[in-house]
């Protein structure tokens, strides 16, 4: 009997292959947006205030020197710094960080900088930094020693009004936790982290992975080829002028 003169049309093996595919596909999406919806759940979650506040370790800030909290512009500076200052955290008040120096380790202290700001950063001006505010800032083309490439930023030119201070860091108050919500979210980061679903969940909402030795966004200096954009009907001078 031929099996089109059946009632109904029976699946090919590829067919079937490629339904299972899609049901898998669609199961792990509904996982992702499972996830996301129980993690903003989480992040509505109120904060409750502790009875008794304790201190958990220390945090190093900028404040105004001496000299400059006596000065007529002290208010316009401390507000200024508000904006910009930028608060490191450490177990230890001495803020020494452990590196390996030639088979031997060493302490030394963690470096710490004010906040600087990207040109879309810039643009966008969250901070609503005032345009006296903005006139204390420079462009400077910075070198971006991990990915190898020259990045833009826009620095504060007058750091020498504020100084560090170490202050102990006090918990005032604690995130409401919810023991069903967190074992949900729980289970849900053991399945994707057991069988590495991530990247594949990446793929298919978004059509590629995440791959941290491609994010390279530019052209490395040692492989920048001169001639590379020069048409063949240029001129000796075009090519020349670099």
């Amino acid at each position: 009997m031929d099996i089109h003169d059946l009632p109904y049309r029976l699946k090919s093996a590829r067919r079937k292959k490629r339904l299972a595919k899609e049901a898998f596909d669609k199961k792990l999406i509904r996982l992702d947006k499972l996830q996301g919806k129980l993690l903003l759940q989480k992040d509505a979650l109120p904060w409750v205030p502790l009875e008794k506040p304790y201190q958990k370790g220390w945090k190093r800030v900028f404040v105004l020197t001496a000299k400059e909290k006596r000065a007529p512009k002290a208010a316009f500076y401390e507000e200024l710094l508000n904006k910009i200052n930028f608060a490191v955290y450490h177990y230890d008040e001495t803020f020494e960080v452990k590196k390996k120096r030639r088979m031997t380790y060493e302490y030394l202290n963690r470096p710490q900088f004010l906040q600087d700001f990207s040109p879309y950063n810039w643009r966008l001006n969250k901070m609503q930094l005032t345009d006296e505010e903005k006139a204390l800032f420079e462009r400077k083309d910075i070198w971006n020693e991990p990915y190898k490439y020259w990045t833009v930023r826009f620095v504060f030119t007058e750091p020498w009004r504020f100084e560090l201070a170490i202050k102990p860091h006090f918990i005032y108050q604690v995130k409401l936790g919810d023991e069903l919500l967190e074992q949900q979210i729980g289970e849900i980061d053991n399945r994707i982290r057991r069988d590495n679903l991530w990247p594949y969940i990446n793929r298919i909402k978004r059509g590629n992975t995440y791959k941290y030795w491609k994010s390279i966004f530019f052209e490395q200096p040692k492989y920048i080829n001169e001639f590379k954009n020069k048409p063949k009907y240029a001129s000796k001078e075009a090519y020349l002028d670099y």
